[in-house]
């Protein structure tokens, strides 16, 4: 327990620490705490191009094991804003409430209410609606992979159909899996001691043929990251949706803050990106 308050501790610091000395390129405009619901953390900031035109969207949800964690820790954002908002994309960070007072479940409804909202919101921001790509690192990636697998689920909450997912090292793709064996601490703080609640949050139990085309980013330094991945890809498969699995030598920290800097990583991920749309694919020509 005290590990984990440690953690939580130094996370927190870092946003308050680094937070200031983030930066974007000249010419963005940001649009700061867009609230998509009542509460504090509720609410999304919006990066914008200079001249956007029915830009394509990238929707980010941060991690921080489902109870800690902000949309301006600059690993969530700031390599990926400089990477693809000088190309016309409209970059937006997302926080929504955590646990104990939201559990995963309502968290992946919130991000299904942000989606909404920014999709409302798009045509005012010269955003393009039906070009939304979900991106997520570690719990974040957890729930935008749960709103993927069931995409029924979030047109409930008002979304309409997004391009695709990237989910960057979620851990959590089979909950009661992991639930039902030897597992990190935080896991209990995320998901209780309720099977309920352990299969309504995991996403390989969710999963069906509508589910848009998901790729899973991994961390090949840890077995137990990849595998996971793989396993939820081939189920995928079978059920006939689209899944992939990008293998990369990169710490979990290192997949969400390396994502953008240029090289062969964030070109693979821009691979898929590409392939989901033209529109898209044109904006990431070299």
């Amino acid at each position: 327990m005290i590990a984990c308050l440690r953690l939580v501790a130094v996370a927190l610091l870092s946003v308050l620490a680094f937070s200031a000395q983030a930066a974007v390129p000249d010419g963005v405009k940001i649009l700061r705490d867009v609230a998509y619901g009542p509460a504090k953390q509720q609410a999304m900031d919006v990066y914008l191009p200079p001249d956007a035109k029915a830009a394509p969207i990238i929707l980010m949800v941060h991690g921080g094991a489902w109870r800690f964690g902000d949309k301006r820790h600059p690993p969530v954002f700031e390599n990926k804003v400089a990477r693809w908002v000088p190309r016309g994309f409209i970059f937006v960070s997302v926080n929504y409430p955590m646990a104990p007072e939201s559990d995963p479940v309502e968290q992946a409804d919130d991000v299904a209410r942000a989606l909404a909202a920014v999709q409302a919101a798009a045509p005012g921001w010269s955003g393009d609606p039906a070009r939304v790509i979900l991106m997520g690192h570690s719990a974040g990636a957890h729930l935008v992979s749960l709103l993927n697998a069931d995409p029924a689920r979030a047109a409930k909450l008002g979304a309409k159909p997004w391009l695709g997912t990237v989910s960057l090292d979620s851990g959590a793709l089979d909950v009661p899996a992991i639930m039902n064996q030897r597992h990190a601490r935080l896991y209990d703080e995320a998901f209780g001691d309720d099977p309920a609640l352990w299969k309504a949050s995991s996403p390989i139990h969710h999963l069906t043929n509508a589910s848009p085309p998901w790729l899973g980013v991994c961390s090949s330094n840890r077995r137990a990251s990849c595998g996971t991945n793989e396993v939820y890809a081939a189920r995928s498969k079978e059920l006939g949706a689209r899944a992939e699995t990008l293998g990369e030598p990169l710490s979990h920290g290192e997949i969400n803050a390396e994502l953008g800097d240029p090289g062969a990583y964030t070109q693979a991920v821009e691979a898929f990106m590409a392939s989901l749309d033209p529109t898209v694919a044109a904006l990431l020509k070299p």
